[in-house]
């Protein structure tokens, strides 16, 4: 396996922006006829796929190997497909397929980059808004050609937290988690979208993210926006990189502890 380097690093991001603007003009195609759209769904009747979504990862994957031959995917719709280059690139075509189908605007699209198993690049575009909210290991989170961070000043009582269901198996649980953030005076907020929510986390408008079941192609790149972004977010996917769901939880500095706590179960 080549050893990666910086000028690697940086030609995939340039790349990567250019793919992802004709990927969310293409999505964004879609979603001006989305109700000529034959859907489908997958495991129930919430996860739901589109003709959308298998066009857009296609054009995604197709763009980027004919750049990068030797790198390996992961994505949403066709799954695993190992390089033999040290780079991943993980795909959500549609990231809130839910709400782009129902004609709401709150869904994304979603490339990441994981170096050696590490998310080291994440761009996660809003076509609806024309808006790229992108990231670079060590670089800082941007919201187009501007910096952003997350929101350490607002105390829990005064934020919003955006929370997903994750699955029907983990109703009761979120019930619960819901329930305390308002009792702990705070308020929550689901739009569909993780990786657009996690962007929004990045960017100061949610103190912080939780769901309790994820897969790499929802979280990775959000999850990367929101450490650049000064937050806390742990990668449950670091080193482990695989189809398996797992919880993610994002949030600013001084929120965290409390938020950590109401997922526990713990009284605060």
């Amino acid at each position: 396996m080549t050893m990666p380097s910086l000028t690697d690093r940086a030609e995939r991001l340039a790349a990567a922006k250019t793919v992802i603007t004709a990927a969310g003009a293409r999505a964004l195609d879609f979603f001006r006829r989305y109700k000529t759209l034959a859907v489908e769904t997958k495991k129930n009747d919430q996860d739901l796929v589109s003709v959308a979504d298998r066009s857009v990862e296609d054009f995604i994957r197709s763009r980027i190997a004919e750049m990068f031959p030797d790198d390996g995917f992961l994505g949403e719709e066709h799954g695993m497909k190992a390089g033999t280059s040290a780079f991943c690139w993980i795909i959500d075509p549609i990231d809130g397929t839910s709400p782009f189908l129902n004609g709401l605007d709150s869904w994304s699209v979603v490339i990441a980059l994981a170096e050696a198993g590490r998310t080291v690049l994440s761009l996660v575009a809003h076509p609806a808004t024309g808006t790229l909210y992108w990231a670079e290991e060590g670089k800082g989170a941007w919201r187009d050609s501007q910096p952003i961070s997350v929101n350490a000043a607002t105390p829990f009582s005064g934020g919003t937290v955006a929370i997903g269901p994750g699955a029907r198996n983990h109703a009761e649980a979120v019930g619960r988690i819901v329930a305390e953030v308002l009792q702990n005076g705070g308020s929550f907020m689901r739009n569909g979208s993780a990786a657009l929510s996690l962007a929004h986390v990045a960017q100061g408008s949610y103190l912080g993210f939780y769901e309790p079941e994820l897969s790499a192609w929802d979280c990775v790149a959000g999850l990367l926006l929101v450490r650049e972004a000064g937050g806390i977010a742990d990668d449950p996917f670091a080193g482990k990189l695989s189809k398996k769901r797992r919880p993610c939880l994002a949030a600013a500095p001084q929120i965290a502890p409390q938020l950590r706590a109401i997922i526990a179960g713990k009284p605060t």
